[in-house]
């Protein structure tokens, strides 16, 4: 029984040793796999519950102009950041902090009462109200050194740069294009806490610093944005316009020299603004170009010898017929020469022209000045417009294509072929960007202007350029003309279509004026456009002063040297003294003053002496309120004699403002002293 007895005991001893063996090995099984198998997983576990990891922006790199002016910079900027472990009373810190941060103190206290170990509570902040917030003495807040992007100039080529989002990426523009170079690399840092998801070390830990991006050097020049800017937005609030826009090319090498756009936006405020007022609409939105194609009509048939300058086409006294469609044109004419069809801008003879070029040799000139294609300047959005096969033309294409119709170019494309024909027939690739450069502002990688094709011969150029030099001397170009440089180009009034009729809407449509000075040595091509403007149904009317204007002003920045023409010819002082000669530049032969256009008219008042298209005549512009000096500038775009009495002010004219002006007029100027106006 004893023996029994303790062999069951030692039976039992044994198996709970057994066991006790086993669970031993188990142990020490487990213990091995999860410290040599499972070690970095865990390790890697234990760190991420112990420390949150947070990206720091880089700076950003500039963006500046061809002259190193600064269009896009970065400087320091504090985030503010939240622990919320720590934030004892998140709703009374909400309610302290919501005045100074401008928003509701329901929102801010969403994000101090969260299980998070760390929020961002508002990221980028101003120096003052940083220290604000410091000043509060919040524990659980805190500041992460990041970058902000400013634009100093506010709205001053903003569809150009576009803007830099929150989470620091570049949205628009060339912050968007070159983004890759303009955002350096993120940094990181540290916020440590406990097991319970406190904070232990306070502010974060810099584990790796962020490296600053690339600068990028544009081909813009601030002077000439800011010019191009002004005269547009003139036009845009004097014409009522949907839109409007300016460009300036230089022929030579491609370069963009300004594009300007309105409606516009502060980069600076972006988020108040639309998708709208953002668009780069000189490369986004194709249009209808209107009487500025036949320019490309034109250059291929005199390269294809199908007509010369002084070749006569029949006007057919307004209309036409072709596949059945009865087109006309704005006036009657009989028989035109090439060079009157494009002077003025006869719908007839252009389609005549067309016809004789043909449809094949056509297209192969649309396409060869690159419409139809991307014009590879690198900014976002960019439309090829539409041109379609020949073999997908009805029979009346050949017709409306000759005319402007039936195809549709960016504003970019078009004047990149102005530029063309200004250049001696070669297409330049339009640029924006001229190089990209290190932290220190040093070039690194620069871009040379780049030829796409010689599209038409030197001497083809030639002959339009001096068609086109008629077209603003004798023709529907003429309030074109910059006093002092011989200027070429075109006029456009392009219908758009009715989206409820499906045809031509009889309301202004794109009103342009593409072209290019001083003509014999081209150093601008410039395009104004007007989409829809309310005030004015001609492109000779809206656009033609407008480049005037703007061109006159950017030439004399430019230090292109005026030729020698006629002055405004004061042919009676009715008080001894009042003989005052005046030139072209200016009057008495000085600077313009502060104000006026290219061509003495005042900025915001180029409208006044707008061309009539059925008259063909100038009309008087307002001159009273103006000092002597003031109407003369003003008047001496006009082929015209002055009579001048008194001093002082004008205080009565005659012709009246909006009368018609014809050559030779004699315009009657009374002045008296200002204290004496009435």
């Amino acid at each position: 029984m004893t023996d029994a007895l303790s062999d069951s005991l030692k039976t039992r001893a044994l198996i709970l040793s057994t066991l006790f063996a086993c669970a031993l090995l188990a142990l020490i099984g487990r213990l091995a796999f999860l410290q040599i198998v499972k070690h970095e997983e865990l390790a890697r576990l234990a760190e991420r519950q112990r420390s949150k990891t947070i990206v720091l922006r880089p700076k950003r790199g500039p963006v500046l102009d061809r002259h190193g002016q600064a269009l896009a910079v970065s400087s320091h900027a504090e985030s503010l950041f939240a622990l919320p472990a720590r934030v004892g009373d998140p709703e009374g810190v909400a309610e302290r902090l919501a005045p100074l941060l401008n928003e509701a103190p329901e929102e801010v206290r969403k994000r101090l009462a969260t299980d998070r170990a760390f929020v961002w509570v508002k990221r980028k902040l101003s120096p003052s109200l940083a220290q604000a917030i410091r000043t509060l003495g919040e524990p659980g807040l805190g500041f992460v050194q990041e970058s902000l992007r400013l634009y100093p100039n506010r709205e001053l080529a903003a569809q150009v740069l576009g803007f830099e989002g929150v989470d620091g990426r570049g949205l628009e523009g060339i912050e968007r294009a070159w983004d890759s170079h303009l955002a350096g690399e993120t940094g990181l840092a540290l916020v440590e806490r406990d097991a319970l998801g406190r904070e232990v070390t306070g502010l974060p830990t810099v584990i790796k610093a962020s490296t600053p991006g690339q600068g990028v050097a544009l081909t813009l020049d601030t002077t000439i944005q800011y010019l191009a800017e002004k005269e547009v937005e003139l036009a845009w609030r004097r014409t009522h316009s949907k839109a409007a826009l300016a460009i300036v090319l230089d022929p030579r090498t491609g370069e963009l020299l300004a594009l300007a756009i309105r409606p516009t936006f502060n980069p600076n405020s972006f988020a108040t603004a639309s998708a709208n007022e953002w668009r780069n609409r000189a490369v986004t939105d194709p249009f209808e170009p209107g009487s500025t194609f036949k320019v490309i009509l034109a250059a291929g048939a005199l390269e294809e010898g199908v007509a010369r300058p002084t070749d006569r086409f029949y006007g057919e006294q307004g209309t036409i017929t072709v596949a059945s469609t009865v087109i006309h044109d704005w006036k009657r004419y009989g028989w035109l020469t090439f060079s009157e069809v494009l002077q003025n801008s006869s719908n007839v003879g252009a389609i005549k022209v067309g016809m004789a070029l043909g449809r094949e040799r056509y297209h192969r000139y649309i396409t060869g000045f690159g419409f139809g294609s991307l014009t590879g300047v690198g900014l976002p959005g960019e439309s090829r417009g539409q041109v379609r096969a020949p073999d997908r033309w009805s029979g009346l294409s050949l017709a409306t294509l000759s005319i402007g119709q039936e195809a549709s170019v960016t504003a970019l494309q078009l004047i990149a072929a102005f530029g063309a024909v200004a250049n001696g027939g070669r297409l330049m690739q339009p640029q924006v960007v001229r190089a990209v450069l290190d932290s220190g502002g040093r070039e690194v990688r620069g871009f040379e202007p780049r030829a796409v094709r010689q599209v038409i011969a030197p001497e083809t150029a030639r002959a339009l350029t001096q068609i086109l030099t008629r077209v603003v001397g004798e023709g529907t170009g003429r309030h074109a003309a910059i006093p002092g440089y011989e200027v070429a180009g075109k006029t456009g009034t392009a219908q758009k279509i009715d989206p409820t009729t499906k045809r031509y809407s009889r309301a202004p449509g794109i009103l342009s004026f593409a072209g290019f000075a001083p003509a014999d040595d081209p150093r601008i091509a410039m395009l104004v456009l007007l989409d829809e403007p309310t005030s004015e149904k001609w492109g000779s009317e809206a656009a033609a002063p407008i480049f005037a204007a703007l061109g006159g002003e950017v030439l004399r920045y430019l230090n292109v040297p005026p030729r020698d023409t006629p002055t405004v010819q004061i042919v009676r002082g009715l008080e001894a003294g009042m003989v005052v000669p005046v030139s072209r530049g200016g009057a008495a032969g000085g600077p313009l003053a502060e104000g006026q256009g290219a061509n003495g008219v005042p900025l915001g008042a180029v409208a006044h002496g707008a061309l009539d298209p059925d008259a063909m005549s100038p009309r008087m512009p307002a001159v009273v309120g103006k000092s002597l000096r003031e109407a003369l500038s003003v008047l001496e775009a006009f082929d015209i004699q002055v009579e001048v009495a008194g001093r002082g002010v004008v205080v009565a004219q005659r012709p009246a403002a909006g009368e018609d002006l014809p050559p030779g007029s004699v315009c009657r100027l009374e002045l008296a002293p200002p204290t004496a106006r009435q």
